[in-house]
């Protein structure tokens, strides 16, 4: 059976393992490799809306490509913030290229306890204040926010990978999402 290569615009082991979980899931037909490649968002270490997270995980994808045209997939993953009410949510973005199509979705969002926002908002990313606050070291490639507060029911894996899933929804439902010209 031919292997299908996905390109994931990261080297962290989180995201390499959430979108080979993804695609695995809603393709089971099909094998994947997945390769991760450094890649440069072009938008800040931490991203502040949704916006920008957005285009981090779209630039992602376009470098990603330039990196190794010849790939089948692109997978971009970038995580952010955004101020809603007096909370900021936590959240990352997903987009997905093929040659033809384009799939996006964003993961559910989580409110930060407040000296994680306090951290970041004096310059740290995400990840070195959830270290920081909850004694932890590399949590980024580990559970993540999302399972430290959760206790793992929800770790950074499968948040990533449920985001992954529904930003492949065009590429499974090609007869109502046509190629892009």
């Amino acid at each position: 059976m031919l292997k299908r290569t996905i390109v994931v615009a990261s080297r962290n082991p989180v995201k390499i393992r959430s979108a080979l979980g993804g695609f695995s899931r809603m393709f089971p037909e099909l094998t994947f490799d997945a390769l991760g490649k450094a890649t440069a968002s072009g938008v800040s270490d931490q991203p502040m809306s949704s916006e920008e997270t957005l285009r981090g995980a779209q630039n992602r994808v376009q470098a990603a490509r330039l990196a190794e045209p010849n790939a089948h997939f692109w997978v971009g993953i970038e995580g952010g913030l955004e101020k809603i009410g007096d909370g900021w949510a936590a959240f990352a973005w997903v987009v997905v290229r093929c040659p033809e199509r384009e799939g996006k979705s964003r993961t559910g969002s989580f409110f930060l306890p407040p000296e994680v926002i306090r951290l970041i908002r004096t310059g740290m990313e995400m990840g070195e204040a959830d270290d920081v606050v909850f004694g932890r070291s590399n949590s980024k490639q580990g559970s993540g926010a999302s399972g430290i507060l959760t206790g793992d029911v929800i770790d950074r894996t499968s948040l990533y990978e449920h985001a992954i899933i529904l930003a492949l929804i065009p590429f499974r439902n090609e007869s109502v999402y046509p190629a892009e010209e």
